[in-house]
């Protein structure tokens, strides 16, 4: 009988290329419902305050950004604008997603999308060891530190959502 063989992911290939360590904890994607994050985080008893959340911006002089965030905030567009040296920010239509990064919603992961774009992951991440992200599929997560998330996508980790001074 044949084994089962994993998908590995664009994430998962740089990763290991950049030799980062990294868990994967996968999930029945058929159960998630709206609430993406949060639904996920419950299914894999991840806290939601450690999974983040990877969002899809148009920026209006920078152009495309990337932005990740605890599952149960949201982002805070003039402060994700402020920080990206924009004016107005807006979220990308969802039809837009895998022309632009080759993932599709629920499966958004910030490391290897097909252009590496400014990338700018909400400061709290630093509070903990490591976080979970999207392993660039629905049904995968991935477990790594934030440094090791900054390392391969040089993202900057700064105050971008909602309700914080």
């Amino acid at each position: 009988m044949a084994k089962e063989k994993k998908n590995v992911t664009n994430a998962m290939r740089l990763l290991q290329a950049a030799k980062v360590k990294f868990e994967t904890v996968e999930y029945e994607a058929d159960e998630v419902g709206d609430h993406f994050g949060e639904a996920i985080a419950e299914l894999t008893g991840i806290p939601p305050e450690k999974s983040f959340k990877t969002l899809v911006a148009r920026g209006d002089k920078t152009g495309i950004m990337v932005s990740c965030i605890p599952v149960k905030e949201e982002v805070d567009l003039k402060k994700l604008a402020k920080v990206s040296g924009n004016k107005k920010v807006e979220m990308i239509h969802v039809k837009e997603l895998l022309a632009l990064t080759g993932y599709i919603r629920g499966g958004v992961s910030p490391v290897g999308m097909k252009k590496k774009y400014p990338t700018y992951i909400h400061e709290s991440a630093l509070t903990f060891d490591t976080i979970a992200i999207s392993g660039g599929k629905c049904g995968c997560t991935l477990i790594l530190s934030p440094q090791d998330v900054q390392r391969v996508t040089e993202c900057e980790f700064t105050n971008i959502i909602k309700g914080e001074e």
